[in-house]
């Protein structure tokens, strides 16, 4: 059987995952699963599961899920810390490591899992948006598989060439279409959106999804994280990946061929789609999912993206095109931003001005290092910080 470790285990993408592989326990395994401080929900999966290791990011937490592994009697190690986590990546049993770690948090972890060899099933877009030249050169140098999750990204390698891999950008296409459901505020008129609370940015349309991500969607920074995330998996700029939104969500994304040919990729809004794909390339499996319905589904419709009302699109495309640490500069921004909102202590609009203020205001540099990196992301979200003490 494979083993696979879940990183983010307790997230959406997690729990979906971990749905797929309880349809296939013949041919799948769980070797670990990680979590930041959800004790009850990891306890549940250990139960099912029975992995060799669990851990939990915070140690108070993780003595928690100790003492009800070892009351429940279950085998189960459990540590803490970040390097229990990278272990978690590169444990020896684990041959697929999906990555579903969200934000900056998952980077070093999905980076151990590339190193070691394993197919990664990327669900951590930051971690091509923080460090794209650097993770993509970990990938060529290393024996790693790597197979992008995200909706969209997914359907664009399915609508590849025949025998593509992720890397390069293949001869004989012309562009990358990359499709966006709008979120729960499509065709509100900008200054509507002063006055959205997080409960409406959290409730999308089409997709069950986690806060944060909700709210990336909400403002439509996920598409254009989404955007630097196809440029360096498919070796492309920006000026060869258009965002175009599609309300119904049954078009993922679509490849379009110097022939003139499309291929789009169409399923139900559900990501045990490309998840089971993932687990089973370049084989296919059931997933669970429903039937797509046409007849059902009646008209599919397209639209540009308002980048008047929805500005944060704007900005990550601007980073794109920058480059260097813009990207870094831009995530952590977000990531700061979208917390303060979560909490309360931020506009929904507020958002999309925190980050224009960081790029505006924080050196970005070259960034071309890991230890840069990191280095940059620490000095935004600090920076962040003093900003939004000083609209308190």
């Amino acid at each position: 059987m494979i083993g696979v470790s879940v990183l983010g285990s307790t997230g959406s993408v997690g729990m979906n995952t971990l749905d797929v592989i309880a349809r296939h326990r013949g041919r799948f395994r769980v070797v670990a699963l990680t979590a930041h401080r959800d004790v009850d929900g990891l306890f549940r999966q250990c139960l099912e599961h029975q992995p060799q290791l669990a851990v939990m990011v915070e140690e108070a937490s993780a003595q928690r899920l100790a003492t009800l592994i070892r009351e429940s009697g279950l085998k189960t190690e459990v540590r803490s810390g970040a390097a229990a986590l990278l272990e978690a990546a590169a444990a020896e049993d684990g041959r697929y490591v999906m990555a579903a770690i969200v934000g900056a948090a998952g980077l070093e972890a999905t980076l151990a899992a590339v190193h070691a060899g394993k197919r990664v099933l990327l669900a951590n877009k930051e971690a091509l948006v923080m460090a794209g030249r650097i993770f993509m050169d970990a990938v060529r140098k290393s024996a790693a598989e790597l197979i992008p999750i995200d909706s969209e990204h997914n359907a664009v390698f399915q609508c590849m060439p025949g025998g593509y891999r992720p890397g390069r950008w293949p001869q004989g296409v012309r562009r990358i279409v990359l499709t966006a459901s709008g979120g729960p505020f499509r065709g509100w008129p900008p200054e509507r959106l002063a006055e959205v609370t997080p409960a409406e940015a959290c409730a999308h349309p089409n997709w069950s999804m986690g806060r944060k991500i909700s709210v990336d969607s909400a403002t439509m920074m996920n598409k254009g994280l989404e955007v630097i995330e196809a440029c360096w998996l498919f070796d492309t700029g920006p000026e060869r990946v258009e965002v175009v939104v599609h309300p119904q969500s049954v078009i993922h994304s679509m490849v379009e061929y110097a022939d003139g040919s499309v291929l789009a990729q169409l399923s139900n809004p559900d990501m045990r789609t490309p998840i089971a794909h993932g687990l089973a390339w370049p084989e296919r499996l059931d997933a669970g999912v429903e039937s797509l319905d046409m007849l059902a589904r009646g008209s599919l419709d397209f639209e540009p993206p308002d980048l008047d009302a929805f500005p944060c699109l704007g900005l990550a495309m601007q980073a794109a095109r920058a480059g260097g640490g813009a990207p870094v500069v831009l995530n952590a921004a977000n990531e700061v931003a979208v917390a303060a909102f979560l909490a309360g202590r931020l506009a929904f609009t507020g958002i999309a001005e925190l980050v224009d203020a960081m790029l505006g205001r924080v050196d970005a540099g070259r960034a071309d290092s890991l230890e840069a990196v990191l280095a940059l992301d620490r000095r935004v979200r600090e920076t962040a910080e003093h900003y939004l003490t000083a609209l308190a």
